[in-house]
């Protein structure tokens, strides 16, 4: 009569078999997953209106000749782009506005001036400008499906926008899979410190780091390209952004977003000046009925 008992030399060997298969197949679903590809485009309709909260701080600290300075701002705010025409070929136009702000700054030597746009019957010194600039039209913005400026008509005086801060991501032109990236590269004017203009050449690199849910979670990073001066650099910190994206997908329309900075540039003016830059902006996509909430009192 044949010996039933199994060895348990050959369940091991059984279970070993068991586990790589299952380590294979694991292996070839994650590679097909990371191997799929994703459209990233913008997909507005017409009329609609898309509104976001939009939250800025920034704490810039500079220390010269022995003496520290310390500036604040923060503000609050709701912007809204109301699409005004959707073409054939999928470019997408809207009015850019900001319906609501509140703001407050702190300079050296000065008390903290606040402002907010719903209750302040007039701006104290120093926001006026942004005062004229709420509820109205700042500027119409005409787009390609994958974010590209194709025109810019600006309504509202305001200051000047350069190349590489434009007012939408700009997403692949082809579908990318996890982990691809993408990056456009601007040549941007910076004042050295003789007061002459030079080009620095500089770009933002975007990486598709995943896909859950719908939502494509993007990294963005902007980066100094050319070797410059520590003035130069202090003078471009504030576009020195590390951030993320959360793009929706179906809808074609980013869904939140945060960058920040945090940089320390030494040498800055002399050799013992220090400049330090700490900034935080962050986004996010408003249902219909949503506002900013009621100032504590």
């Amino acid at each position: 009569m044949p010996n039933l008992k199994t060895s348990p030399i050959i369940l091991l060997l059984l279970f070993s078999v068991s586990f790589i298969a299952t380590d294979i197949a694991r292996a070839t679903e994650e590679a097909s997953d990371s191997a799929e590809e994703f459209s990233l485009t913008y997909k507005f309709q017409l009329g609609e209106v898309l509104r976001y909260r939009v939250d800025h701080t920034a704490d810039i600290r500079s220390t010269m000749e022995g003496t520290t300075e310390q500036a604040e701002t923060k503000s609050d705010s709701i912007k809204s782009w109301k699409v005004t025409d959707v073409l054939p070929n999928g470019e997408m136009e809207f009015v850019h506005l900001v319906e609501v702000v509140r703001m407050s700054n702190r300079v050296p030597n000065r008390a903290l001036v606040e402002f907010d746009s719903e209750s302040d019957t007039s701006p104290p010194a120093g926001f006026e400008q942004v005062a004229r600039a709420v509820g109205v039209p700042l500027s119409v913005i005409r787009i390609t499906p994958s974010g590209e400026i194709v025109s810019r008509e600006e309504k509202h005086p305001q200051p000047p926008v350069t190349d590489d801060m434009p007012i939408t991501l700009r997403l692949p032109d082809a579908p990318v899979a996890v982990g691809e990236q993408w990056d456009e590269s601007y040549d941007v004017p910076a004042e050295s410190k003789s007061g002459a203009v030079t080009k620095v050449r500089t770009r933002r690199v975007c990486t598709l780091e995943s896909v859950k849910n719908g939502i494509a979670t993007i990294s963005v990073e902007y980066q100094i390209l050319t070797p410059v001066s520590a003035f130069v650099e202090s003078n471009l910190v504030e576009r020195l952004t590390k951030g993320t994206v959360r793009f929706d997908i179906e809808k074609g329309r980013i869904a939140s977003q945060q960058h920040e900075v945090d940089r320390r540039i030494l040498g800055f003016a002399g050799d013992s000046s220090v400049l330090h830059h700490v900034s935080r902006v962050k986004e996010r996509l408003l249902k219909a009925d949503e506002r900013l909430a009621r100032k504590p009192k």
